[in-house]
């Protein structure tokens, strides 16, 4: 296993093993002929067991869940990895032509099951395209190939041209360029510099049929019509394969402030967290933790901690941070700016999942937004809910990413069900996950902020997108006829089965 893998056990016999989706041993499984074309018109057509196993996974906690019990999520025929987008196009023309479903994948760093073959057929793997292709320092604009992952992108910025792309998840190593789009995703600096939708400038697409498309990028605005790069911004390779991608930059941030502050209530500091982007401040992070969280990451007790830090020019920075104080001061107090430099230092460390679950613990983060006047209410509606759930030993949240209208909260739950395996761990899982979006929904929220909706959301679709579900439905049945394209996502209807029958809501 590298350093970018999937945290669930492989095991000798693991192709053997049975599959939760049922879909992927369906008759949507290439045939030889398939294959030996795939082979003529792309450089690595894997079949052996290991790639299969490997590339039916990502990071969903569950995928760990039922690892640990013996079986896969799902394993596709083949893993396909082309080398430009050439043999993209081939790929999917060719599997086009046969109706087989494709489901295109990368750092695999998704948490929703995006990435699994639901219904078998071909993996395409595009970490073969890879690397930065044009630089216009003129314009701030930088074009990188989809499969490029996020550590190396950002750090090519910073060496060869005194450049960042200001997005920073914390998948940043296990991400890649294409991914961040593909699910619409966001960095921890996003309150400065934008979700990937603002970053993102144009866009090279692959469609179904293996046609290639280039969307914007030929100016900051233009009024030609409806966006077309946004339209597949999120689409999770429903609409189209993202093989390039082009990308707002800025220069490298000369300078950076950091402050921390504390107040009696999680809601009190959303109050000030909305006043100081009211006046248009806005700090690459502005991060509030609860009660719990703020023990548990910062040892501080019965105070809710904001993180704020802010780069960039120094006259700007200190605009910025006067308005903070400011607005903090208020209702709160300011605490050792130690605390900013210990999340910086562990910003990015992913939880042990596979010893967590053996330890009987079934653990998961799940990110929802909503506007400013309804996020106390969500907050205390999905925490209470959670803690009423037989088993959950924590539920906890922060506010992560900020806007003039609204914000992101994320929410923290662990439970010990009876049994991790053996059914209960995902019935746990289920009915917590469920409980975060039933509370969002109800009181008017996006029950997705930027983890995409891969499976685990699909089942919310049709409510949450209400009329304008049938409208994606209609665009995806124009762009992808045989519905081949990562078939069973976003909760769209597929010609090889309904996932929803398969994990309906609950």
């Amino acid at each position: 296993m590298t350093g970018r893998d999937v945290p669930a056990e492989l095991g000798a016999d693991a192709a053997g093993r049975p599959s939760r989706f049922s879909g992927s041993t369906a008759a949507a499984t290439p045939a030889d002929e398939l294959i030996r074309r795939l082979r003529d018109v792309c450089s690595s057509v894997e079949s052996s067991d290991e790639a299969r196993v490997r590339a039916g996974r990502d990071w969903w906690p569950l995928s760990v869940v039922w690892a640990l019990e013996g079986t896969n999520p799902a394993i596709p025929t083949a893993v396909v990895r082309p080398a430009d987008t050439t043999e993209v196009s081939a790929v999917l023309r060719a599997c086009n032509d046969a109706n087989v479903p494709v489901v295109p994948f990368a750092g695999r760093s998704g948490v929703c099951g995006g990435s699994i073959p639901v219904f078998g057929g071909i993996s395409l793997d595009l970490t073969g395209l890879t690397g930065i292709t044009d630089v216009d320092d003129t314009s701030l604009l930088v074009t990188a190939k989809a499969g490029t992952f996020g550590d190396e992108f950002e750090a090519q910025l910073r060496s060869n041209h005194e450049m960042t792309a200001g997005h920073w998840p914390q998948s940043i190593a296990l991400s890649t360029v294409g991914g961040w789009v593909a699910c619409r995703g966001a960095g921890q600096y996003s309150t400065r510099y934008g979700k990937i939708e603002d970053i993102v400038a144009g866009l090279e697409v692959v469609l179904a049929g293996g046609t290639v498309i280039h969307t914007g990028g030929k100016a900051p605005r233009a009024a030609t019509g409806p966006d077309l790069t946004q339209l597949f911004v999120g689409s999770e390779g429903t609409l189209g394969v993202v093989t390039g991608v082009q990308l707002r930059v800025h220069p490298a941030p000369p300078a950076e402030r950091r402050s921390v502050y504390g107040f009696p209530t999680f809601e009190e500091g959303l109050e000030a967290c909305r006043l100081v982007m009211r006046r248009g401040a806005t700090p690459a992070v502005l991060r509030l933790y609860d009660a719990a969280e703020s023990r548990r990451n910062f040892e501080v007790d019965g105070e809710a901690v904001l993180v704020v830090i802010d780069e960039g020019d120094p006259a700007l920075i200190d605009g910025v941070m006067k308005v903070v104080d400011e607005e903090c001061a208020r209702q709160g107090r300011t605490l050792d700016a130690g605390i900013a430099a210990r999340w910086l230092e562990h910003r990015n460390e992913l939880p042990s999942l596979d010893s967590l679950v053996r330890a009987g613990i079934i653990v998961e983060t799940v990110e929802i937004s909503g506007i400013w006047a309804a996020l106390p209410g969500i907050y205390r509606a999905a925490t209470e809910a959670l803690r009423a759930i037989d088993g959950t030993i924590t539920a906890s949240a922060h506010q992560s990413h900020a806007y003039t209208d609204g914000a992101c909260l994320y929410f923290t739950f662990a439970g010990r069900p009876e049994s991790p395996t053996n059914g209960a761990g995902e019935a746990y899982y289920r009915k917590a996950f469920g409980a975060i979006m039933r509370a969002t929904a109800e009181r008017g929220g996006a029950i997705s902020h930027h983890h995409g909706v891969g499976i685990n959301r699909a089942g919310y679709m049709a409510d949450h997108l209400g009329g304008g579900f049938d409208v994606l439905a209609s665009i995806k049945s124009a762009l992808d006829p045989n519905g081949i394209l990562n078939p069973g996502k976003l909760g769209l209807p597929s010609p090889f089965g309904d996932i929803r029958k398969e994990w309906p809501e609950p």
